[in-house]
Formats: structure tokens, sequence, C-alpha cells
């Protein structure tokens, strides 16, 4: 399921620090690696000269620093709107999945600051793991995927156990926020949380895998209580699902519903004090 890895450093953050976790899972283990640098059009040849240079030292510091087989990682820089370009080369290389940065811009402001991370969440329809630069990146031991009864959440469950799959010292948290849960109900037992509709119609999937599992259920705000949720059981990796590219008279213009903060996963990728991986069905499946 992930195969060919695009990691979109811009040399600031801690995207290299997140792939390099991830890469310990054995699902992933052997995924190649591409690492992009794009340098911005600068006006004049000695700016752009300049930039130039210092992306080939981003590069290659990148690469030294994940220590990879050099048969499994390889490097492109390209000269470019950033964000136009990540798009580009994750098509060109057939990427399972983006690794990048993100500010963790707020609604209006990822517009006015042209933030790369938030276009790219918009413009891809290629699943997205996004670090945001002021977290912690630790190993990953703690995963925990958001469930309600859509497609997308089984897209979720799915790549989490792929990518859980031989990991015997990671636990998997499946979490169902149930906006109409009357509060008087909580807190929930471990077999009322197990009992949820959403929850039950899964755990034999997540049992045959063999994974070590937790339930939580709870009411509330989706997105707020995810975010919760992730900060109360010190949660390495969230997983949930995204809305695929708008339709194709609109893949060059941002959604500016989603840009302003109308949807759960742009709630959580800003909100979250996790990395937070985006499933999506990319182009190739």
């Amino acid at each position: 399921m992930i195969n060919k890895i695009l990691l979109a450093d811009s040399g600031t953050g801690n995207p290299k620090e997140m792939l390099q976790s991830l890469l310990e899972l054995p699902a992933v283990a052997g995924a190649t690696v591409t690492v992009l640098h794009v340098v911005p059009t600068q006006v004049s040849m000695a700016g752009m000269a300049s930039k130039t240079e210092e992306g080939g030292k981003i590069l290659a510091e990148a690469i030294a620093s994940l220590s990879l087989d050099p048969s499994k990682v390889s490097t492109i820089l390209r000269q470019g709107d950033p964000k136009d370009t990540v798009c580009e080369v994750a098509e060109e290389i057939g990427a399972d999945l983006i690794v990048m940065g993100s500010r963790g811009l707020k609604r209006l402001e990822a517009i006015l600051e042209n933030s790369v991370s938030q276009y790219v969440f918009q413009l891809t329809d290629r699943p997205m793991l996004l670090v945001r630069d002021d977290i912690y990146v630790k190993k990953i031991k703690r995963v925990m995927v958001a469930l309600d009864k859509s497609a997308k959440a089984q897209l979720s469950l799915d790549l989490a156990l792929f990518l859980l799959r031989s990991s015997q010292s990671v636990e998997l948290f499946l979490t169902r926020i149930n906006p109409d849960l009357d509060p008087r109900l909580l807190p929930l037992s471990a077999a009322e949380m197990e009992n949820n509709p959403v929850i039950a119609s899964i755990l034999p999937q997540v049992k045959r895998a063999g994974i070590k599992y937790r339930c939580l259920v709870t009411g509330g705000k989706p997105g707020e209580q995810l975010c919760k949720l992730a900060a109360d059981n010190n949660i390495d990796l969230l997983i949930l699902g995204s809305p695929d590219r708008r339709p194709s008279i609109a893949k060059g213009l941002p959604d500016l519903d989603r840009l302003l903060g109308s949807s759960l996963s742009d709630y959580v990728r800003v909100n979250a004090d996790c990395p937070v991986l985006l499933a999506r069905q990319d182009a190739d499946n």
C-alpha cells in the first residue's frame, strides 16, 4: 500500500524525523523515498543561484540524516511554485504518501500566508502525513484511527492495519466520536465501547490482524474531541479520512470553504498535537 514516499523538505520543521519513525515500522521499511526541495522562482539570477545552492545542501543533509540504503532513496531539486511542484512530483513518481511539514496556520492565515502544506492538502488526492513544526516527533508506539460509518473511515482503518502489521509493540486506538451521544451515558465502560455499532463492525478485522487495540468512544464535537483524546492518550500518529480532490474543473483552485476550516480533517491537522496522516484513495488505486 505504501511503496513510494515523497518527502517534501523545505529545510525547516521536522518531517525528516517523522519519516524516520515511519520507516521503523516493518510494513514500510522497504519503501523507496524521494526527497524533494523546491526553489521558489527568484527575481535575480544571483538570487536564484544562491537559493539553488542552498537547496542542494538541504537535500544532502536530508540524505545524510535519513541514513537509508542508497538504492532506496533519490533526490529532486526543482524550481517553481512549491505548492504546485509538490503535487506535480507526487504525480510523476506515483507517490503513495506525501510527507511534509506544516506551520499549522489556521483558517484565513493559510490563504494570506500562502501555506504550501494547506494548498497541497487541498489539491492532491494522495495520502498525506503532515507534521506541525512545533510538535515533538516520537517513535510510533500509539496510533489513533478516527472511525465513523463512512467509506473514508474504512480507508483509514485499512491504512492503520497495513502500517501496524508485524508491529507487536504498537497499540491501535479505535476512536469513535458520536455527536449525538447522551452526556448522561458517559463515561462508557470498556465493554460498552466495544459494543458501539461502529466499533463492533470493525473489531473482527482488527482481531484477525493480531494488533493490540484499545477502544475509545465519547460524545461532543468530533474535531475537538479527537484532538483532546490524542493529547490525553499520548498518541504518536493520528489517522483519519480526508475528502477526495475537488472536481476536475476546480483542481487548480483552493476550496475556500475548507480553507476556512469547515472540514474535520482541516481542523485536526491544525490543532492536533501529533502528526496527522490524512488517508485518501490515491490516483493509482
